[in-house]
């Protein structure tokens, strides 16, 4: 099973199932894919060391851990040499505020998801550490008005 062109249906199955909802237990799992529990389990396991499966969360409300805002932060870097392009990486990597992070190629270098309470909240983000930042030439923040699709889902 080292390659997407191996997995069968059950295999695809297990994976859909297991993306909608991760605290499926085994038997439940089994049950779903109509097999018994121990080739199941056997399957997830294979699934999991051959990375189709690359962990477990679980998904947190929001709003009610104070983090109701979602902001979109495009940054454009003063050079794109691999350097300040791996600063900026580096620097970002591992605060909190930022869920995910790309490198673009495009109008902008980077572009954020950014969660915070409030827009006070945001300032001081942005404060505190994109302003920080070496290299950073310019900032754009969008917010967006209304989530009209929010998905974690793969379609396999």
């Amino acid at each position: 099973m080292s390659s997407i062109l191996e997995l069968d249906q059950i295999d695809k199955r297990i994976l859909n199932l297991l993306q909608k909802d991760s605290s499926l237990s085994n038997t439940q799992l089994a049950e779903l894919v109509g097999l018994s529990p121990s080739p199941c389990l056997r399957r997830v396991k294979i699934l999991e060391e051959q990375g189709f499966i690359s962990g477990y969360t679980a998904k947190l409300n929001a709003e009610k851990l104070d983090c109701g805002l979602t902001l979109f932060v495009r940054v454009w870097l003063k050079t794109q040499t691999e350097d300040a392009v791996n600063h900026f990486a580096d620097s970002i990597r591992f605060v909190d505020e930022v869920q995910e992070c790309y490198l673009m190629v495009g109008d902008c270098d980077f572009v954020l998801k950014v969660v915070v309470k409030d827009l006070e909240a945001y300032r001081q983000f942005q404060v505190r550490h994109l302003t920080h930042i070496k290299n950073v030439l310019n900032i754009k923040t969008e917010v967006p008005v209304q989530t009209i699709k929010r998905s974690h889902l793969l379609p396999i």
